[in-house]
């Protein structure tokens, strides 16, 4: 049967690498899981909590397009306690997770043939989302003095439509202050380029608070997801921000294109979000792994490394130790039982040097790691 060119996207390689692991374990073999960005704990027992009396009492069938009413009212009270922001809660949209928020702004915001600026490395699937939607992406190779972040001299002759920016980044884990995500919005503003910002990390920081766009400008489509933080990622329940002159646009897109996100989903992030103490918990548990990770990897060789100011990776410079991040990736989870995520899936065209740490697992599967790591790298001396 015959296909079309949108289709042709790339694989995501962490879902690869993830399968490759699974089926190791189903052999018999430890594998401590260093690729995937998936919190080690389960979604707030507040939260099952909830859904289970839910479950008991409701038919849970489709909510609005928009969003459980209760939700978005409590996400816009969030901006205030996280952030000051005073948010209408009718410009908050609940969505199927942040990939249904990526389709919908993509598709709001941009026309085959436009061009829209990513920061490389980079979360894969913008480019490959972009891709399907006959939307080209233009990789923007950010430098180790601007913490692998975009500035606005980068968006110099790019004939962008749009630029997509995320703090805490995927795979550093930098984050923009106020100065920097300020610049790059009025570089944006000034040439027409719509602006959209990733927050989906937001919450996992260590000395400094993350900088929402909301607190730079409302003319921005901003994104988050409960799957990070509030640890919820297989309930796919993320949420966007956007102009209220777009709140209808995104409407009718989302009736059409997910009805609407899932309801049992979104009754579990509601109480998720009354969990502080549990959250605030898993968060003690990052800062803890993080520690280790910045300590232990550079022990084992790892060392080309800059501290992350959020999100739970590292990302490293291996360009000394190989020329294919790939195999060196299989041969890590081969010979070490770590799985780790090769720097291609973030930047095709400098990743074969880089690979990215996770340490979103239990403190105790981190210590294993990074022994395995050391032992593994002690090895190939």
């Amino acid at each position: 049967m015959r296909n079309s060119r949108r289709g042709q996207v790339d694989p995501f390689i962490v879902m690869d690498v993830m399968e490759t692991a699974r089926r190791a374990e189903e052999a018999g073999r430890s594998i401590i899981h260093m690729e995937v960005g998936q919190p080690g704990t389960p979604a707030p027992q507040g939260a099952r909590a909830a859904l289970a009396r839910a479950m008991k009492d409701e038919p849970l069938g489709y909510s609005v397009a928009l969003g459980l009413p209760a939700l978005r009212q409590r996400i816009a009270r969030l901006y205030g306690e996280w952030y000051d922001v005073d948010l209408d809660p009718g410009r908050v949209i609940v969505t199927a997770g942040s990939s249904g928020a990526f389709v919908l702004a993509f598709t709001a915001l941009f026309d085959a043939g436009e061009r829209v600026g990513i920061g490389e490395p980079g979360y894969p699937s913008y480019r490959q989302i972009l891709r399907a939607l006959n939307v080209e992406s233009v990789g923007i190779a950010t430098r180790d003095e601007n913490r692998l972040q975009p500035v606005p001299e980068d968006l110099e002759n790019l004939g962008l439509q749009g630029l997509m920016v995320a703090s805490p980044a995927n795979p550093s884990g930098t984050m923009l202050d106020k100065s920097a995500l300020s610049a790059l919005f009025e570089t944006c503003a000034a040439r027409d380029i719509a602006f959209i910002s990733d927050e989906i990390y937001h919450g996992i920081e260590y000395e400094a608070k993350a900088v929402t766009a909301l607190e730079v400008t409302d003319d921005a489509y901003v994104i988050n997801s409960f799957s990070k933080y509030f640890s919820m990622t297989g309930w796919r329940v993320g949420w966007m921000v956007v102009p209220e002159a777009h709140v209808r646009l995104i409407e009718r897109l989302a009736q059409n294109l997910f009805i609407c996100a899932s309801h049992a989903g979104q009754v579990a992030a509601l109480a998720a979000m009354e969990c502080d103490e549990e959250l605030q918990g898993n968060l003690d548990v990052y800062k803890a792994n993080r520690a280790l990770m910045l300590e232990g990897l550079p022990a084992a060789g790892f060392d080309r490394i800059a501290p992350p100011d959020g999100a739970f990776y590292v990302y490293a410079d291996v360009s000394h130790l190989t020329d294919d991040s790939r195999a060196f990736a299989a041969e890590i989870l081969e010979k070490a039982g770590v799985a780790v995520t090769p720097g291609l899936d973030f930047d095709p065209h400098r990743g074969h040097g880089t690979i990215r740490f996770s340490y979103a697992r239990s403190t105790a599967d981190i210590r294993e790691g990074l022994a395995r790591l050391k032992r593994f790298m002690q090895s190939r001396e």
